[in-house]
């Protein structure tokens, strides 16, 4: 397994996990932890799409 793909597991990872506390904290009733996972959660897949494009023509093997 190369490291762009162990990289992309853990970003995929790290989007479910923000996402699902942001989901925990509004049900808690916190908002301003649930905006704040959720802000983190984007900032993720924005990293995540910067990542795909930078390393396009690196093999996933």
């Amino acid at each position: 397994m190369s490291l762009k793909a162990l990289h992309l597991i853990f970003v995929t990872l790290l989007t479910m996990l923000s996402f699902g506390c942001s989901a925990w904290a509004f049900q808690a009733g916190s908002v301003m932890g649930g905006a704040a996972a959720l802000v983190g959660g984007m900032f993720v897949i924005v990293y995540g799409v910067y990542f795909l494009r930078k390393l396009k023509n690196i093999s996933y093997l």
